[in-house]
Formats: structure tokens, C-alpha cells, sequence
């Protein structure tokens, strides 16, 4: 049987083949979305196959996870027949949605998987209320978002759609410099076309100027002595700012990167699933051992709520003011939303309702036109070491996306590579307790007595051990003075009971600028 839709928010994690999906399963994610081995949008992951399907579908159905497959490339005639073989093939698989774009695919998937939910992906475009609307009418049940949209369109379209219409919003991960991801940048230059899941991120190539009569003359766009990366987006993270995205409708949040690692799956699962949790005790929806409380509910006030357009204090943009430092709005008064409020500086009323961060229910256009605003309420604190953990896997440099107008995402001009200072030393494959506790592990990377580790444990804060300094074995229990010797087995003291799977990482002793 298939899991019904959640009704409070739903973490969704990537997968690029089924040891991803069962790893973000263990590690509490409420959806995992993953592609085949055709039609997805990510042809760098090995995908999983229908047999794949099969068995994660029932993985994660046992333990009250859900799973969508994406179909979101944008197909060409000649696909077409294929496409409908492969969405009749899932349909028995087990799997309960698929994500498409196109809208023939979505008709098409309708007349054959009638009982599969069908999520819009980002691909679509989807920026407003009509068309999330039309979609809906359509037979979705999900729209994902385009990532350039704020918080103040996410209240937006929130409020003019069915509550049964879901929304999803991406909150980390890597950002495409194209509008929604449609991108012929990639097909121009190598021939490998982004609308089907080759894209070879030539957005984040290093690029010079060369003058047409100065061959080999290679000259950097910005004075540097590397060149310049001209497309080079940050990295998006929102796990900081979950209230704020929650409190303004979103109903899945979604993290990208299905070409990433199990230690990377899991650690940005069990991180934003930690955080949902926090929010759900914070804003009184359940207690700590996860009883529910009260039905879940966003903040954002609908036109049918009596309190629409009432003036209600701005609280999320208040909280975002407070995690930015501070940083003022020119002329505007944060603590009432009113018309007379706006900055007299000549805009028009379309362009300022663009620019301003703060855009509240109050504020009307000259159409009529009114922006949904959310009821107060507290921010969300969430633990020093949780917020930390964005940090523990290889990332860009990081940016909220474009949720907030006044601080959007920006491209690193003078790199393209990646921080790490955390590497994964090892995985657990089992522990004993026998002689006070031991850990039997595949290592990764060199363990040695008097290290820091961390073990990184499903919903709880991760385990910190020092390395004891006698009782390292290798494979035939014979000791040796350290585990330097990758994908082999060793085994080591360690009085804590530790899950299976657990990656076992360490602070490197110099930050490297790599991907995992």
C-alpha cells in the first residue's frame, strides 16, 4: 500500500541509486525522490532501476516514507511512445508519485498511472497562484516551486490555492544560474543537453577574454591572476530559516543533490529533519515525543480568513532582519506595513512591491491587488550544533537562495570549488558489546589514537569520541597502531551503541577546497 500524503511538513531527500534512498530513509526523511535509468534530469547518478524501485518502494513504505520518481525531462518525438512504456512500467513498482514538466507527460501519465500522484517539477516554471491553479485543475497535487521565487510569492500563491494543492520548495543544495533549470548553455558548448540530465556545468567553468588578434593571449574578466567564474552560483541553505518558509505555506522541503553522497544524503536529512522537529515542539503542533498536539497549519492568512488585509505585523521579515544583522529597509518602517510606510522615492508601486523585502498584506497595487501576510509568531532557535552541520559536508559558499529580495543568492567570481573540513574516516558495519563495546568499521581515511571523531546518529546530536589509545584491530583481530589503510576492515573500542551504516567523520587538519 502506498503512503497517504503527509499532513504536516514533509522533508524530501535526493537519491541517486537505492542505498541513497534507504540511507534517507534511516535518517528521517519523510519523501525520497529519485530517478530511473531514463527520462530524470540527473544522468550523472547510477539511477535506480524498476527492481530498485521495487524494494525501496517497500523499504520506505514500512517505515512511513513515501517515494517520487522523476520524469522531468523534456521529451522529444521521437520519446514519446517510450516515455508511456516506461510511466505504465512504474506504475507497478510501487512508487507514489511521479515529478514531470511536461505538460503532455503529465496528461499522458494521468491515462496511464491514474493511481500515481503527479508533482509538478520546477522545470515548469511555476511562479503564480493561476498557474498553480491550472495544474491543479489538471490533476496535480504538487507544484514545485521555481527558485526564484521569494517568501512573499510563496505566501502568495499559498494563499489563492487549495489547501490540498501542495507546495514544494527547494532549501539546500546547489542553485542553476537558468531560469527554473532551462538551460542550452551546456548544449552549446559540449553538446550534452541540460534538458535531459547531461548538463556539464559549463556556468561554473573558468572563463578569460581572449582579443581576436592577441590568439593565446589569455586576459581574466576580473583582475585576478585564476580568471573568473562567471555563472558560479552559491550553495542554498535554509536550514536557519525553516520557520519562515513553513510559516508562509511551503509544505515540502526539498533538498537537492541525487549526484551526492550517502554520508551527504544523510547528514543534510537527519539536519533539516532535526529542525522540522524543533519547529513542530516550538510552535506547539507536538510535544517531544513527537504526540501530536494540534492539527498543523501554516500562518499564512487567506482572503477567506477575517483578519485579511488587516495590517498584521510583519514577524517573519522581523525575524529575517534579525539573522541578517540587522540590515535596515531605506526609509521603511518595519513594525506596521501601510501604505504611507513606502519609500518616496518615485517607483512605481509594481517595482517597489519587487524590491522591498517586506511586502505585507496592506500593501495594495493599483489593480486591487493585495500580498498575503503571516501571522506573528516567535522565531524558531534551533541548537548551535545543529545549524553547524550545513558545515560538515563539502558545499559552495552558502546563500538563502532568493527568498529574501534584499539578500539574494550570488555567484563566487574568483572559484568554483568546494569547502570541506570534515572528511568521512569510516562507516559502521556493526557493533558488539562485548569487552565493554566495540565497533566493527569500513574505514575511509586514517584513524589513529587521540582523534576527534563524531558519529552521525538518526535524530539525535552527533556522538563525539576520542580514539582510545590501544585496542585498534585490523580484519584477523590482530592490533595495529592505526586504521590507515581505506576499504578495509577494522575494529576499534567504543562503549556507545552505534546504528549500522553510521558514517564516522573528523574535523581534516586542513580545509581542503574539494567535493566529497
Amino acid at each position: 500500500m502506498r503512503i497517504p500524503t503527509r499532513k504536516k511538513p514533509e522533508v524530501l531527500s535526493p537519491a541517486g541509486n537505492l542505498r541513497g534512498l534507504k540511507t534517507a530513509v534511516d535518517y528521517g526523511a519523510d519523501a525520497v525522490y529519485c530517478g530511473g535509468k531514463a527520462f530524470g534530469m540527473r544522468s550523472a547518478p547510477k539511477n535506480l532501476s524498476l527492481e530498485d524501485f521495487e524494494e525501496g518502494s517497500r523499504y520506505a513504505h514500512e517505515r512511513g516514507a513515501r517515494v517520487y520518481v522523476t520524469c522531468n525531462v523534456l521529451p522529444r518525438n521521437n520519446e514519446i511512445e517510450a516515455m508511456r512504456e516506461y510511466i505504465g512500467q512504474l506504475k507497478d513498482t510501487g512508487v507514489d508519485a511521479l515529478i514531470v514538466s511536461d505538460i503532455g507527460v503529465m496528461m499522458m501519465a494521468r491515462q496511464v498511472a491514474p493511481n500515481l500522484e503527479l508533482h509538478v517539477s520546477t522545470q515548469a516554471g511555476v511562479t503564480n497562484y493561476q498557474a498553480a491553479n491550472a495544474f491543479y485543475e489538471l490533476g496535480a497535487r504538487r507544484v514545485v516551486l521555481a527558485r526564484e521565487m521569494d517568501l512573499q510569492a510563496v505566501r502568495d500563491i499559498r494563499a489563492n490555492i487549495p489547501d490540498d494543492l501542495d507546495i514544494e520548495c527547494f532549501v539546500h543544495g546547489a542553485m542553476c544560474m537558468a531560469f527554473s533549470g532551462r538551460c542550452l548553455f551546456s548544449n552549446y558548448l559540449t553538446g550534452r543537453d541540460g534538458n535531459h540530465g547531461e548538463c556539464a556545468q559549463p556556468c561554473r567553468w573558468k572563463y578569460s577574454i581572449v582579443e581576436e588578434k592577441r590568439p593565446g593571449q589569455y586576459f581574466p574578466i576580473e583582475q585576478t591572476e585564476n580568471g573568473a567564474y562567471l555563472f558560479n552560483s552559491q550553495d542554498m541553505n535554509m536550514l536557519g530559516h525553516l520557520d519562515d518558509l513553513i510559516d508562509s505555506g511551503a509544505t515540502s522541503l526539498k533538498i537537492e543533490g541525487r549526484a551526492k553522497s550517502a554520508y551527504y544524503i544523510a547528514a543534510m536529512t537527519n539536519a533539516y529533519k532535526t529542525a522540522v522537529n524543533e519547529y513542530m515542539i516550538q510552535r506547539g503542533f507536538e510535544d517531544a515525543d513527537g504526540n501530536i498536539l494540534l492539527p498543523f497549519h501554516d500562518r499564512v492568512i487567506r482572503p477567506s480568513d477575517p483578519d485579511y488585509g488587516q495590517g498584521t505585523e510583519d514577524q517573519v521579515m522581523r525575524n529575517a532582519d534579525a539573522a541578517f544583522a540587522g540590515v535596515a529597509d531605506e526609509g521603511y518602517d518595519r513594525a506596521v506595513a501601510t501604505s504611507d510606510a513606502l519609500e518616496p522615492d518615485g517607483m512605481s508601486s509594481h517595482a517597489r512591491s519587487t524590491r522591498r523585502k517586506s511586502n505585507t498584506a496592506v500593501e495594495q497595487i493599483e489593480t486591487g491587488w493585495k500580498h498575503a501576510a503571516v501571522r506573528p509568531a516567535p522565531h524558531v532557535e534551533l541548537p548551535e550544533w545543529l545549524l553547524e552541520e550545513t558545515d560538515k559536508v563539502a558545499h559552495r559558499d552558502y546563500s538563502t537562495g532568493f527568498y529574501y529580495p534584499e539578500h539574494k543568492v550570488t555567484q563566487n567570481t574568483d572559484r568554483s570549488a568546494y569547502f570541506r573540513s570534515w572528511l568521512v574516516v569510516g562507516e559502521v558495519l556493526s557493533w558488539s558489546a562485548d569487552e565493554g563495546g566495540r565497533v566493527t568499521l569500513m574505514s575511509r581515511n586514517k584513524i589513529e589514537p587521540g582523534q576527534q571523531v563524531e558519529f552521525l546518529l538518526p535524530g539525535e546530536r552527533p556522538l563525539a569520541y576520542i580514539v582510545p589509545e590501544d585496542g585498534l584491530r585490523d580484519a584477523d583481530g590482530t592490533p595495529v597502531p592505526a586504521i590507515n589503510n581505506p576499504a578495509h576492515v577494522f575494529s576499534m573500542p567504543c562503549p556507545h551503541q552505534v546504528p549500522i551504516n553510521a558514517a564516522i567523520r573528523s574535523r581534516t587538519k586542513k580545509p581542503t577546497l574539494k567535493a566529497e
